[in-house]
């Protein structure tokens, strides 16, 4: 029996499951393919920030990207009737006199009023020898939860197919096609693997795996998120997830001893009072992080019918959403793609004319 559907997605990682959940408000017939192994997604934080790094920039496109990202997830959370976003301050220690004279900076540059709410000193048993940087408008995802209800959802629906793809299994000739499924378009939201699909491969993905660390306390924990480097996030009761380390070399998915001495020692170092807290969970996967910085969206330049929706890296929790609706546009012939985001941006380097 042959199906025919209008998009099948391959990959049930934030990226696959919001795009999917876009697709199907539009009541686009969608088939979602995942081999179940554990995705970067579920390993992630899913820690939305404004304002990050040392010099405290703001992210390109968040007055667009956040009030997107906050609206689908109250949406979702409404759907199924829990809160995926939890809302938390934000504390970023500051540790030298140029990190606070950063931002003293950004305190003065009325655009980044939104996020940043003032200077304050340490709270007992924070060591921030410059005080701390109030943040607002930040929190995290609770991503596993989402990517749960959502996998419920679509198997519910019927469109959801727990399957390892392989590659060689879709035709391209005379008809799209992959094992009796018929789509008029396939999206790869696959992660990182995607270092690996015959067709996309050759965009330049710059891979970095983070650990992640979850704790149990025997203390109080503070109840802002913390921002040194590294990031505390406070979780129910006294647990609190720490991380993430940064590697762009030892490219695996296994936990290591020396990520979770250095998180620990991070956290030592802003929390002195902390004793050495129990871990429950150690954690890592491999960010789809890309070399400038944008996610990778589009179509290929040679098979009208094949897309790639992926390349969010650290960022995807806010990004996602609004570019997720701006790609159903594109699919359904409404727009086209914002060019920042466009991987014709590298055509002319890898399929000249």
């Amino acid at each position: 029996m042959t199906v025919q559907i209008d998009v099948l997605l391959i990959g049930q990682g934030l990226a696959g499951s919001l795009l999917a959940w876009e697709l199907m408000q539009r009541q686009l017939r969608i088939l979602v393919v995942d081999d179940g192994a554990e995705n970067a997604s579920q390993v992630a934080a899913g820690l939305i920030n404004p304002v990050t790094g040392q010099r405290l920039v703001k992210q390109g496109g968040i007055e667009t990207l956040l009030p997107a990202a906050v609206h689908a997830y109250q949406q979702l959370g409404m759907q199924f009737r829990q809160t995926f976003y939890m809302q938390i301050p934000m504390l970023k220690i500051l540790r030298t006199a140029n990190e606070l004279s950063m931002a003293e900076r950004r305190l003065a540059q009325p655009d980044y009023r939104d996020y940043l709410v003032g200077l304050a000193p340490a709270p007992t048993g924070i060591n921030a020898p410059y005080g701390v940087l109030q943040q607002r408008q930040t929190g995290y995802l609770r991503t596993e939860a989402l990517l749960s209800q959502l996998r419920d959802f679509l198997s519910n629906k019927n469109c959801y197919r727990h399957n390892s793809l392989q590659y060689n299994d879709i035709s391209l000739e005379p008809a799209l096609q992959w094992r009796g499924i018929y789509p008029r378009h396939i999206v790869f939201c696959e992660g990182y693997q995607a270092i690996a699909n015959p067709w996309f491969r050759y965009l330049p993905f710059q891979l970095a795996k983070g650990e992640i660390l979850g704790c149990e306390s025997r203390q109080d924990i503070p109840q802002h998120i913390l921002n040194y480097g590294h990031w505390l996030i406070p979780l129910e009761a006294s647990r609190f997830k720490t991380g993430a380390t940064f590697d762009t070399r030892q490219l695996d998915t296994l936990p290591t001893r020396q990520a979770q001495t250095a998180l620990l020692e991070s956290l030592r170092s802003v929390c002195p009072l902390q004793q050495a807290p129990d871990i429950y969970q150690h954690r890592a996967g491999i960010r789809p992080a890309t070399l400038d910085k944008q996610p990778f969206i589009g179509t290929h330049p040679r098979y009208p019918q094949l897309h790639i929706f992926n390349g969010f890296g650290a960022k995807g929790s806010v990004a996602i959403p609004w570019y997720a609706a701006r790609f159903a546009d594109y699919l359904q012939q409404q727009a086209g793609l914002p060019p920042v985001c466009d991987i014709r941006r590298y055509d002319e380097t890898y399929f000249p004319a």
